[in-house]
């Protein structure tokens, strides 16, 4: 049946193609959707006791899925009876949508076997579609229940989420490219991104921007898992306190894990020095814990300082920013001079600086969204602040990677640079001894050559020669037996003849040795003279005085 089915059209190819895309999103929200209610009716079935009902299980893992992407939900069920908003999003859980819409829109793009792939800016809208399709459902489903949503945040941030995930993913299946941009952008800016350098520094601002938050979040993690160290026991109990039965204490368990994230961004904003609020009326600092804190039990929130002002370990969390400035310079200067790369290739001091300041800046911004999604209200009153202030976490992270990476990566080009000169230097002594300084001086290693060395003989002038010979005398006139000729002086020798080839070599240029040429004996010398003369000759020179040897004539 499929080889005898009718071939689609293009038009229909190309809208069946669109349809899977639309189908792709929705699916990849179903994924999500679907892990988040499993967990939670596999925790509400194994309850011991559950006055809820199945759709209340239901409406909560709904409102799960809907927190993790951003938007903001209000508790309808509470002591006092007024609604309470929660908009504390568990980052560890909002990488399972952001990962899903991501992967969808990046495999859309991978053509089937005998269908065309969609384009990029139509794989993007289908997919974005089918997945705020899910969505609308999902909140209009939770209307009216326990968790309810505001529906300005589904707009922003959950909205602006998908698409920036989606956006990711399509960028992705492309090959990452970086450009072009769009035709009405400036002339300057299309002319920027053409040259190969202006994309490898984008590079190497993009990921020494990424380095230096990990380092802020790992530096975080840590202060977090000092703290509770620190504090075990008040942390054991109001984990204990918190749930009876084991299938509570698992929930709080799974609670805390999707919330360790949050806390890393926590133990970074309170490292970089700006805190975190523990309600309006109350602020933690490596200085001073001030104020009067809401803190509700849970174990993570047990590891806050002790009241009053902060004392040395406090102020010791400070190292936190301070590797992240480091990890930026490092990640800087790996590009701006490789080890294997030559002082002509390395970047300028003012090139350096200003990625390792963009690099900066890059940080600054990512730790205020990461701030700004780490935080947010856990109730009314004095729960209506929990969490960093995210401008002032971004600014701070932004001075501290600046005052930090900036002088740190011209310190390191400048020491990388000195390292290799002092090689250079090295290399150019060792040409040096091996006996040739004209290479030495252009810094390569030179081959030596092995240089004659002068006889113990006395040396004997000829009386119509005018310069010292060059070679050795086996024999003849004017020496004894085994009597031989002394070796070059120094400084007695005639002065060499400019040739052509010299003379056509640029200032500068050292002339390479040149090989030993033969020439005929002179008058009055013995057939059994082996000349070697290190000076080059023309054809204007005399040949010969005896006819016997010489060579053919000129009109021959």
């Amino acid at each position: 049946m499929t080889e005898s089915s009718p071939s689609l059209s293009a038009e229909q190819d190309r809208s069946a193609v669109l349809a899977l895309a639309l189908l792709r999103g929705a699916v990849a929200a179903g994924l999500g959707l679907g892990s988040v209610t499993v967990v939670v009716l596999a925790l509400w079935i194994s309850a011991p006791a559950s006055d809820s009902s199945p759709g209340s299980a239901l409406h909560a893992a709904a409102g799960l899925w809907l927190l993790a992407h951003g938007a903001e939900l209000t508790r309808a069920h509470t002591l006092s009876g007024v609604p309470a908003p929660v908009g504390i999003v568990p980052l560890l859980l909002a990488v399972v949508p952001v990962w899903l819409v991501h992967r969808a829109a990046r495999d859309v793009l991978v053509p089937d076997e005998g269908h065309p792939a969609p384009s990029a800016r139509g794989a993007f809208g289908m997919v974005v579609g089918g997945y705020l399709l899910v969505g609308a459902v999902a909140a209009y489903y939770v209307r009216g229940g326990s968790l309810s949503v505001q529906l300005p945040s589904l707009l922003f941030p959950s909205a602006v989420v998908v698409a920036g995930a989606a956006a990711a993913g399509v960028w992705t299946a492309s090959g990452r490219p970086i450009g072009p941009p769009p035709s009405w952008a400036p002339v300057s800016l299309h002319e920027a991104l053409a040259r190969s350098r202006f994309r490898e520094r984008a590079g190497t601002v993009w990921r020494a921007a990424a380095a230096g938050v990990a380092v802020l979040l790992g530096g975080g993690a840590l202060l977090v898992a000092v703290a509770l160290v620190w504090h075990a026991h008040p942390a054991q109990r109001s984990f204990v306190q918190l749930s009876g039965d084991w299938s509570g204490r698992v929930a709080v368990l799974l609670l805390a894990l999707v919330l360790v994230p949050n806390a890393a961004v926590w133990g970074a904003a309170y490292g970089l020095g700006p805190g975190f609020a523990l309600g309006t009326a109350s602020t933690v600092t490596p200085l001073a814990f001030s104020g009067r804190p809401a803190i509700p039990g849970f174990p993570l929130l047990a590891a806050v300082p002790a009241e009053g002002p902060g004392t040395v370990l406090n102020w010791s969390a400070g190292a936190v920013p301070v590797a992240a400035g480091v990890t930026v310079a490092w990640f800087t200067v790996r590009r701006a001079a490789p080890p294997d790369a030559g002082r002509e290739d390395a970047w300028g001091p003012w090139g350096t600086a200003l990625v390792a300041a963009l690099a900066a800046v890059g940080c600054g911004a990512g730790t205020a969204v990461l701030a700004a999604a780490a935080g947010g209200p856990l109730g009314t009153r004095a729960l209506a602040e929990f969490g960093p202030v995210w401008w002032l976490t971004g600014a701070a992270a932004l001075v501290w990677t600046a005052l930090v990476g900036v002088p740190g990566a011209l310190l390191l080009r400048a020491w990388r640079l000195r390292e290799r000169d002092e090689d250079g230097e090295d290399g150019e002594e060792a040409a040096y001894v091996a006996g040739d300084p004209g290479v030495a001086a252009a810094g390569k290693t030179a081959v030596p050559v092995p240089v004659p060395e002068p006889s113990s003989g006395d040396a004997s002038r000829e009386s119509g020669g005018g310069g010292r010979r060059w070679w050795r005398r086996s024999g003849g006139r004017g020496a004894g037996a085994g009597e031989e000729a002394a070796g070059p002086v120094p400084g007695d020798e005639p002065a060499p003849r400019r040739t052509p080839a010299a003379a056509s070599l640029p200032a500068g240029a050292a002339p390479g040795p040149v090989p030993p040429a033969a020439h005929p004996p002179a008058q009055g010398e013995d057939e059994g003279v082996a000349p070697y003369d290190f000076l080059p000759t023309g054809p204007w020179r005399e040949r010969t005085a005896r006819p016997e040897e010489a060579g053919p004539s000129g009109s021959a």
